[in-house]
Parts: C-alpha cells; structure tokens; sequence
C-alpha cells in the first residue's frame, strides 16, 4: 500500500522537533547587545525574510543527526526535493537549513496545510507527490492532505495510527535517513544515488 505511494513523491517535507530533533528544546540567554532578529540566519534558504524571527532574548538550541544530513544529499542527488514545516521559530533551524541546502523552509507556521498549498503551487505538484513527515497532532492535516504520510517511532499514537510508514528510528536519530531510503528504494534510485555519493568522494577513475 505505502510503495505504490512512495513511487510518485518528488518532495519530503517534515516537521522538525521531535523529527529532525528528538524534541529536546535547550533555550540559553541571549549575549548582551546581539540582536537576533537582524542575523542572517533569519532569513529563508533562498535569502529572503522568513515567515517570522527568532527572539532577542534567547538563543534556542537544537542537536541534528548526521545521518540525517547525508540523506539530504542523497535525496537532492536523486532528484528528491526537501524542505521543514515547523510552528517554532528557531535561528538554530534557520541555520541547519541553509546547511542542507533545503528547498522549502517555512518557520513560525501554525497552519501547516496552508504552506503545503503554497509549496504546491510554487512546485507545481499535486498533494500525491508529496511525503509528510510529523510526531505530534499538528502535523495530522498536513500528512492527511499529502500523498505519503509518514510518522516516528516516538510520535504520538494518534499520529502513528494514520501514517502509511513509521521509521526505525526514533526522531533526531536518523529518522529523516529512514524516510528518504524508503523512498528513493521505491523509486529504483537509492542504490544509484549512493553509488554517485561514493563515487564523487573517491576520485573518478577513468
């Protein structure tokens, strides 16, 4: 039932605390005098303002999993688009996206069906061709909308009970990996996509 659904997506978009993160939220207090609001990192992965900036007060902390990063690359190797619907406002976010070079990034969001219809019509996709991945409630319309929902081992039961596929990991474990390997293997390209990988990091040989 989920692979038929896996074949057709050209974009993965997630959640990311409790899915890029293991949902842990570490807040220190600001240095004195910075202003948080008029750093880069404020801004969106093509440079532009982002739906909202972070707090002066406070520097927000996240821990991302490696695994997680190369899938991204794996992901944009095969042709696989990527991008982050969170409700939270995070510099740290805004930071590990630019690092990802992800397509869509859309922060301080609490109505996440309206910036999946945004993406759609930027993308020219259809819901169909869309993979949600979420752990909590508020994710439940969006991954409902899209063609492939897909749901952490630690997500809330509700939100387990409707995706198509759960992980092996847990979120901020390499989870995001798991869901991009599914997907890419339901598409025949995973195997060419890590051979590419490989491949460019060892040297052509002729």
């Amino acid at each position: 039932m989920s692979k038929p659904r896996a074949k057709k997506i050209k974009l993965l978009l997630f959640d990311v605390d409790g899915v890029l993160t293991d949902g842990t939220l570490w807040f220190f207090p600001a240095p004195a005098g910075a202003d948080l609001a008029k750093r880069e990192a404020a801004l969106g992965a093509d440079g532009k303002p982002s739906h909202a900036a972070p707090s002066r007060a406070f520097v927000e902390a996240k821990g991302f999993s490696a695994h997680d990063g190369l899938g991204i690359t794996l992901a944009r190797l095969a042709g696989l688009k990527t991008g982050l619907i969170t409700k939270r406002i995070s510099e740290t976010v805004a930071l590990r996206a630019r690092d990802l070079r992800l397509d869509h990034v859309y922060q301080g969001v609490s109505d996440k069906v309206e910036a999946l219809e945004e993406i759609l019509k930027k993308e020219k996709l259809t819901a169909a061709e869309v993979a949600y991945m979420g752990d909590d409630v508020i994710d439940l319309p969006v991954m409902r909308r899209c063609g492939l929902a897909v749901a952490v081992p630690n997500a809330r039961e509700e939100v387990k009970d409707e995706a198509h596929i759960i992980t092996d990991h847990r979120g901020g474990e390499g989870a995001l990996r798991d869901a991009i390997e599914y997907i890419l293997q339901a598409q025949g390209k995973w195997d060419r996509a890590l051979e590419e990988y490989v491949r460019a990091r060892s040297g052509r040989q002729s």
